[in-house]
C-alpha cells in the first residue's frame, strides 16, 4: 500500500491521494465515511420512493410515473457524476454543501408537489400538468445532487487511507447499495405507515442533512477555511430550521391543502391500510362525496342512477345468490337488495376501513340503506382477484364488478382476461357478469377493450352506455383532470357464459320501481356504446396489460 502524503497546511486542499487532517485514527475515519455513505444512500432512496409513491397518488398511473421518476433520476446521476469531478480538489466543502442542499431539496420535495396539486391541479391549462412538470424537476436535481456524491465520497475515502481504486469502489458501493436496501424497505414498512409521506420526507431529510454535516464538520474540518466551515454549519443549521418549522406546521398545512383539494366541506380523513379515504357533505342537505385516494367514487348527486344501471340489468332473470367484487360503500348491495329472492350477497372489499364507515359512518349508512345491517350481506376483505381463485365454481348467479377504472394501474390485473376467466367460473351456467368499464365518451378505447378482454375469456357482451352528470363521478384514473375534463357518462357491459345476455329490467309483482333507469333507456344506452366501437382493441392480460 502506498503510504500517504504528508498533512496539507491548515486552510489548503490536500491533492488527489494526500491525507486529510483527521481528529481519529485512520480506520476510525474510515468507518465513519462509510457510515455516512450508508445514511446518505438510504436517505436518497427513500426520495426517490417518495416522489414515485406521491406522484402515482397525485397523478395517477403508477407505472408512467415510476417510470418518469427512475429514468430521469438515473440519467440524472450520470450527469451529476460527471459535474463532481470539477469538485475534487474541494471534496470536503463540496460534498457539506451538496448534502445540505440535497436535505433541503429532497425533504421538501413531497410539500412542494401536494402544494402545487392541491392550489394548481383543477385550473386547467398549463397549471394542470404543474405536479407533472414539478415531478420531473425533483427527479432531475435530487439525480444530480445524489451522482455527485460518489466521486466526492470516493475522493474523501482514499484522503483518509489511499488503497486501489477497485477496493475502495467495492467498499464504497457496498455501503451505498445496504444503505439502499434499509431505505428501500423502512419506507414502506416504517415511515410511510408512521409518519405518513410528508413527515417522513421532511425528517429523512434532517437526517441527511446531519449526516453530512456532522462527516464534514467534525471529521474533514481540519480541510476548511475558518469562513468555509462556519457557512457549512450556518447552512446545516438553516436547512434544519426549515425542515422542523415545515413539521411543525405539516398538520395545519396538510388540512389546508385538503381543502383546496375537496372543498371544505371535509367530515372524515383518514389513511387506510390501503388508501386515503376522504367524506365530504352528507349533512345539512348537502350532497354527500367519497374520495378514495383522491378519487371521487361516491357521488349523492349520481350514486343511484349510476348504481341502478350497474346492478339492475345482471338481476333480470335467477338472482339468488350475488357476489359483489368491490362495492365496499354498501349502494351496490342496496340495490342488490331491492330484488325479491335475493338470499345471500357476498361483497369482495380489498378495504376493510371503507365498509367500517359504510356500516357507521350516518349519512353514508343512510345513502346505502343500511345494507350491512342485512343478515344476507357477508364481507370478505380481500383482493378480488386472489379470492376468485379460492372460490367455489359454479357458485352464484350473478357476480357485480363495481371497481375503480381500469386506467387506474392498481385495477388493470382487475380487468385482464385472466380475471374475468376466473370471473367466468364461478358463474352458474345460466349466470350473469356486470362490468363497470370506465367512462365511453373521453375513453373509448379503454371501454371497448375491456369488451375484447371479456369476449376473450370466453363471455358475451352487451355493452351500455349511460349518461350522467358532470360531477366526475367514478372518474379515469388521471386525478389532475379539471371539470372540463370529466367524463359525462358510464360504461357497463353485462356478460354470460351461454348467449348474449339481453339487456332487459325485472317486471312484475314484486320488481323494484327504479327511479333513474327505465327499458327503453336501457335499449337507447346499448345504442348509444354501439355509436363509439373502436374496432381492432386487443385482449388485456396479466403479462401485456392494454388500459
Amino acid at each position: 500500500m502506498i503510504e500517504p502524503h504528508a498533512p496539507a497546511p491548515p486552510g489548503t486542499t490536500p491533492p488527489w491521494g494526500g491525507s486529510a487532517r483527521l481528529p481519529v485514527r485512520p480506520g476510525t475515519g474510515r468507518f465513519l465515511v462509510l457510515a455516512c455513505v450508508f445514511v446518505c444512500a438510504a436517505c436518497g432512496l427513500v426520495y426517490e420512493l417518495e416522489l414515485v409513491a406521491l406522484a402515482s397518488y397525485l397523478i395517477g398511473d403508477s407505472v408512467t410515473q415510476a417510470s418518469v421518476v427512475l429514468s430521469v433520476m438515473v440519467f440524472a446521476m450520470g450527469i451529476g457524476s460527471l459535474v463532481a469531478k470539477r469538485l475534487r480538489p474541494l471534496a470536503a466543502a463540496g460534498f457539506g454543501a451538496i448534502e445540505a442542499v440535497l436535505a433541503l431539496v429532497g425533504g421538501c420535495s413531497a410539500l412542494a408537489l401536494y402544494a402545487v396539486f392541491a392550489w394548481t391541479g383543477d385550473w386547467g391549462g398549463m397549471w394542470a400538468d404543474g405536479p407533472r412538470y414539478l415531478l420531473v424537476a425533483f427527479s432531475l436535481t435530487i439525480g444530480l445532487l445524489i451522482g455527485a456524491e460518489v466521486p466526492l465520497l470516493m475522493e474523501l475515502i482514499q484522503r483518509i487511507r489511499r488503497q486501489d481504486a477497485g477496493g475502495a469502489v467495492a467498499d464504497l458501493f457496498a455501503a451505498d447499495y445496504v444503505g439502499a436496501l434499509v431505505g428501500g424497505l423502512a419506507f414502506p414498512f416504517l415511515l410511510l405507515p408512521l409518519l405518513g409521506q410528508l413527515t417522513a420526507a421532511l425528517i429523512t431529510g434532517a437526517v441527511n442533512a446531519v449526516a453530512g454535516g456532522a462527516l464534514v464538520l467534525g471529521l474533514f474540518g481540519g480541510d476548511l477555511t475558518r469562513r468555509a466551515r462556519w457557512l457549512l454549519l450556518i447552512a446545516n443549521v438553516t436547512v434544519l430550521g426549515v425542515l422542523a418549522a415545515a413539521a411543525v406546521l405539516v398538520d395545519d398545512f396538510e388540512r389546508a391543502a385538503r381543502h383546496a383539494v375537496y372543498g371544505r366541506d371535509v367530515r372524515v380523513a383518514l389513511q387506510t391500510d390501503v388508501q386515503e379515504v376522504v367524506i365530504t357533505g352528507g349533512t345539512h342537505g348537502r350532497p354527500l362525496g367519497l374520495f378514495l385516494d383522491g378519487r371521487l367514487r361516491v357521488s349523492g348527486h349520481d350514486a343511484r342512477r349510476y348504481h341502478e344501471a350497474l346492478v339492475h340489468p345482471a338481476m333480470n332473470g335467477e338472482h339468488s345468490r350475488v357476489l359483489i367484487l368491490g362495492g365496499g360503500d354498501g349502494l351496490a348491495a342496496r340495490e342488490v337488495l331491492r330484488h325479491p329472492g335475493v338470499h345471500r350477497v357476498d361483497v369482495v372489499e380489498v378495504d376493510a376501513g371503507v365498509v367500517r364507515l359504510a356500516r357507521h359512518d350516518p349519512p353514508l349508512s343512510r345513502l346505502n340503506g343500511h345494507a350491512y345491517d342485512d343478515t344476507r350481506v357477508h364481507v370478505m376483505t380481500g383482493d378480488a382477484f386472489r379470492w376468485l381463485r379460492a372460490a367455489p365454481p359454479a357458485t352464484y348467479d350473478v357476480v357485480i364488478s363495481d371497481l375503480p377504472d381500469p386506467g387506474i394501474t392498481a385495477s388493470t390485473k382487475l380487468y385482464s382476461q385472466e380475471f374475468y376467466g376466473l370471473a367466468r367460473r364461478v358463474l352458474t351456467p345460466r349466470g350473469r357478469l356486470a362490468v363497470h368499464a370506465g367512462p365511453v365518451a373521453s375513453r373509448p378505447r379503454v371501454f371497448w377493450t375491456v369488451d375484447t378482454t371479456l369476449r376473450a375469456a370466453g363471455l358475451r357482451t352487451a355493452p351500455y352506455r349511460v349518461p350522467g352528470h358532470d360531477s366526475g363521478f367514478a372518474s379515469g384514473p388521471d386525478r389532475t383532470a379539471g371539470p372540463t375534463r370529466a367524463p359525462h357518462d358510464w360504461g357497463y357491459i353485462l356478460a354470460s357464459q351461454s348467449n348474449r345476455p339481453m339487456l332487459r329490467l325485472g317486471e312484475g309483482q314484486g320488481a323494484p320501481r327504479l327511479e333513474t333507469l327505465t327499458r327503453e333507456g336501457l335499449l337507447a344506452a346499448e345504442r348509444a356504446a354501439e355509436r363509439t366501437r373502436v374496432w381492432g382493441a386487443g385482449a388485456s392480460t396479466l403479462v401485456h396489460p392494454r388500459y
